[in-house]
């Protein structure tokens, strides 16, 4: 099952990744940009995405993929930890990982191996 040690471990090693938090649960941000977070309620991540790719992802698997009325306006999905596999949170990441960069933060690196920092 995946839990918030298998995101640090996957998020850990994009680029300029630095684990902090976001609303009292842990997050990954990229420069300034949240890209992950665990929500609140545990059993759930908050990933940036793209509204389109959101759409898609919610009509094909609403087990592991939802949007509240909260988030309905903005880039992000919920991902239920318990049903989501490792290969599809990788790629979630990933790409959630490329929207949260700008010019300004690493440019339009591609992910790779490496290790992330942890904010202090």
């Amino acid at each position: 099952m995946i839990s918030f040690d298998t995101v640090r471990e996957i998020a850990g090693r994009l680029p300029e990744a630095v684990e902090g938090t976001s609303y009292g649960t842990p997050a990954f941000h990229v420069g300034k940009t949240l890209f992950v977070r665990q929500h609140q309620d545990g059993e759930s991540l908050v990933v940036r995405i793209d509204l389109d790719e959101r759409a898609i992802r919610v009509a094909a698997n609403p087990k592991t993929y939802s949007v509240t009325d909260h988030y309905i306006n903005y880039p992000w999905i919920l991902v239920r930890m318990a049903t989501v596999s490792r290969r599809e949170l990788k790629e979630l990441l990933e790409e959630a990982w490329r929207l949260g960069t700008t010019e300004a933060d690493v440019g339009k690196r591609r992910p790779r191996s490496g290790r992330g920092r942890t904010a202090k």
